[in-house]
């Protein structure tokens, strides 16, 4: 994570903090606090606390919960000391990593919360913030949900511009199966019931049933009867959640988790200097 938390703070640092630097002399020790300002799942504190050392070596942050935990406004989360100029120059860009993965976390665990006694698991996708994927991936599992492919080179997802190009769905597997080694697993994309059936009949390991309603998903499923792994995405609300684990889908993808997840608010109060 270094490289990106360095890319960070060069966007926010570069060349100086001329405020910090203008009222703060070099060499001064200081501790600040971390709080809490609303309730949540915290999410992202090794990034937190990895932009003040890799601005001060000698950073230390002291920690009262772990990421997973539920937190209260008010709530002391953690002690940072370091140069007080390194904690004012990286506030902004730790807290920004903080409150966004929190906020992930928060809301994935809401949504997972839907799906209790189904069997159903909820699943991220590359719908992240460009740089931010690591961290907003980790956040997900944090709140109790699960990763999608990581990247395109992660795995095969034949979607359905690849369907179009190809010519249809057998021949989108057949090319795949082609090219692709035997030990990847193949996912297809599918629209509808006769879609559903060509990737059954190519051999599609996983399928991928995209903006059907439920009566339609529903029977894919009885079509599927076991012969693959089932997915379900598009117009995942979180209203249609209960409702689609019910059905049977083996997971569903929701881009919401990383695209629409409001922040966690926290903040960094009561510097003093040592």
């Amino acid at each position: 994570m270094d490289p990106l938390i360095l890319q960070a703070l060069q966007e926010d640092i570069t060349s100086e903090d001329i405020t910090t630097n203008a009222v703060i002399k070099a060499g001064i020790r200081a501790q600040v606090e971390l709080l809490a300002k609303e309730a949540g799942i915290i999410a992202g504190l090794a990034v937190y606390q990895r932009t003040f050392e890799l601005m001060d070596t000698a950073a230390t942050v002291e920690q009262f919960v772990s990421d997973g935990d539920t937190v209260n406004p008010g709530d002391l989360l953690a002690v940072v000391e370091a140069d007080a100029r390194t904690l004012l120059s990286c506030e902004r860009t730790a807290l920004n990593y903080l409150q966004r993965m929190s906020g992930i976390a928060t809301h994935t665990r809401k949504l997972v919360g839907y799906l209790t006694g189904t069997k159903t698991r909820l699943l991220d996708t590359r719908k992240t913030t460009p740089n931010m994927r690591v961290f907003e991936k980790y956040a997900v599992t944090v709140g109790g949900g699960y990763n999608h492919r990581f990247n395109l080179s992660d795995g095969i997802l034949i979607k359905d511009n690849h369907i179009n190009a190809a010519g249809g769905v057998k021949e989108a597997i057949a090319a795949t199966k082609k090219y692709a080694p035997f030990v990847r697993k193949i996912e297809v994309e599918v629209e509808n019931l006769e879609m559903l059936s060509q990737a059954i009949e190519a051999g599609a390991d996983i399928i991928m049933l995209d903006n059907m309603d439920n009566a339609t998903m529903k029977a894919a499923i009885k079509i599927v009867n076991g012969r693959a792994v089932t997915e379900c995405s598009g117009n995942v609300t979180e209203a249609r959640l209960k409702e689609l684990g019910d059905i049977g889908v083996d997971f569903i993808s929701c881009g919401a988790l990383t695209h629409s997840s409001p922040i966690l608010d926290l903040t960094m109060k009561n510097l003093r200097i040592l």
